[in-house]
């Protein structure tokens, strides 16, 4: 009997072998985005390690989270600003954008808190006066780049060592993504970004969805003015947006449709939504402690990101005086000043697990900001939310959940205590929200492969053919007019107009030849009887 145990054991063993192997270790080049950007990334980078890769990251000196105790080569470089510089234009935006959200490409434009773009758009600039991890890059071979888009410095250096590139990210500025893979986005029920509307536009949504296109194409340019003169310098030739973002060979899209609205996509895009979740842990004595003293009410976890630390003084103190009349427990995480009002329920931290507190059954509510990592957690967790966004793409996730019946959104300039005290009393307390929350859930959790495999194969699969050039339409080989058919439309109108005036100049001979002899002589007769 063992041996026939043994015997059947061999074959499934031999299979779990081949099955979690790693695959053909080759080189990929990593150039991450620091801030939160880098949570999910990392997830990504130290999968590909553990598979035996190559893994060689260039980053920054100056970071907030990028490079830390990473089992692999880190490569850096200087820059032209400092970490101080770097928080002091950062907590500029944040702060701005409590008074004015950024709503449209001219406000991204023309908004006087925009510097710390400009501290990242420089980073490439730095990046190639590094002579020596130039030459590096160029001589060491690698197979494909693994980028985040933000700052442009890994598209740039993708194209500069025209190697195969896999995009990272939840979106691109403007309408560079739709354009980089060409694909067509209907603006009759597609909204474009910062707008927060839903795919069911009204009349008017749609007019100023339209607008806000033609923004896009107005302003985007001159918003990416330093990228673009950044690789104009390093490629030595004239180049466009376009040009940059046509050159990926797969967009590993941080969304999913469970979140967004079904729109059009292209072969090469791939989606990883709800790449961050993962099984709740035991939440530290701390936590659990909290939770207990709760009672039957539970506990609401609120948190406006890692990268908002300070809340305006009046805003603050209307948010903690919503919070003290909720029968709930709430953990907030908040590292600024406490408000003076801070009800006895209410509990500031400095870091909180969150998606192990959204795991724990007494959570009731979720106040979040609506960044991706938040919401994806609050989807997997089944936790009904109240969202307060503030920027990027933060306005469009609030409008998705709101649709979706998962959540209420506040508007953080206008919304007052007792706004914020109803949303959290109708999330909690209307079954509905919850119903919705956990069926989207359950839709998420059905999949085949989870986000991590999915996005470890397309980086490991572009990396082992060179790209992914069957996956690239013919659009990007056309003209504009080409493109939308306008050469065709023409030729076939020249054709219609021809076939008219000719059948119209046969008629007119015609009746000429049948009537214009008749009238002549009837009017000769007339003239001679006279």
């Amino acid at each position: 009997m063992a041996c026939a145990g043994w015997t059947g054991l061999l074959p499934l063993s031999v299979c779990l072998l081949l099955t979690c192997g790693f695959a053909e270790a080759g080189k990929l080049l990593v150039v991450p985005m620091d801030g939160s950007h880098w949570f999910t990334m990392r997830s990504v980078v130290e999968k590909l390690i553990l598979r035996g890769h190559e893994v060689v990251v260039v980053m920054p000196e100056v970071s907030w989270q990028l490079g830390r105790s990473l089992n692999c080569t880190v490569k850096t470089y200087s820059t032209s600003y400092t970490l101080e510089d770097q928080d002091r234009e950062f907590m500029a935006f944040a702060q701005a954008q409590w008074k004015a959200p950024l709503r449209s490409a001219f406000s991204l434009l023309t908004s006087s808190s925009n510097g710390i773009f400009d501290l990242f758009f420089s980073n490439c600039r730095s990046l190639f006066k590094d002579k020596k991890l130039v030459e590096y890059l160029k001589e060491s071979s690698f197979d494909a780049v693994f980028l985040d888009p933000f700052d442009g410095c890994g598209l740039i250096l993708a194209k500069y060592l025209s190697l195969p590139s896999v995009v990272f990210a939840r979106g691109t500025f403007c309408h560079y993504l739709e354009e980089g893979a060409q694909c067509p986005a209907p603006l009759s029920y597609i909204p474009r970004g910062l707008l927060g509307f839903s795919d069911a536009m009204t009349f008017k949504e749609r007019v100023w969805n339209h607008i806000t296109h033609l923004e896009e194409h107005l302003f985007c340019p001159y918003f990416l003015k330093n990228v673009l003169e950044i690789a104009s310098e390093i490629l030595q030739t004239s180049v466009t947006a376009y040009d940059l973002y046509s050159h990926t060979s797969i967009w590993l899209l941080r969304t999913d449709f469970v979140l967004d609205y079904p729109k059009p996509v292209m072969p090469n895009m791939v989606f990883i939504g709800g790449i961050n979740c993962h099984r709740g842990k035991p939440v530290p004595m701390e936590f659990e402690a909290y939770i207990n003293a709760s009672g039957e009410h539970g506990i609401v976890v609120f948190s406006l990101g890692s990268m908002v630390a300070e809340i305006p003084e009046k805003k603050a103190m209307a948010i903690a005086d919503a919070l003290g009349k909720i029968p709930q427990t709430v953990l907030w995480r908040y590292t600024g000043t406490p408000p003076s009002n801070l009800a006895n329920n209410t509990i500031l931290v400095k870091w909180l697990p969150q998606n192990d507190l959204l795991g724990h059954p007494m959570t009731r509510a979720f106040i979040t900001h609506a960044g991706s990592h938040g919401i994806y957690e609050g989807i997997c967790n089944g936790v009904p939310m109240v969202m307060m966004p503030l920027f990027g793409d933060q306005m469009d996730n609030a409008k998705r959940m709101e649709t979706k019946g998962a959540g209420v959104t506040l508007n953080v300039l206008e919304m007052t205590s007792e706004d914020l005290e109803n949303a959290l009393k109708a999330v909690i307390n209307d079954k509905s929200y919850k119903e919705n929350i956990m069926h989207l859930s359950s839709l998420h959790k059905d999949r085949p492969v989870e986000p991590l495999d999915l996005a470890v194969f397309w980086v490991e699969f572009v990396m082992r053919h060179k790209g992914a050039p069957h996956l690239r339409p013919a659009a990007h080989d056309l003209t504009w007019y080409q493109y939308h058919s306008l050469d065709v439309i023409g030729f076939l109108l020249a054709i219609v107009l021809t076939v008219a005036f000719i059948a119209f100049k046969c008629c007119a001979y015609g009746y000429r030849k049948c009537f214009g002899k008749k009238g002549r002589v009837k009017k000769a007769h007339k003239s001679k009887t006279h």
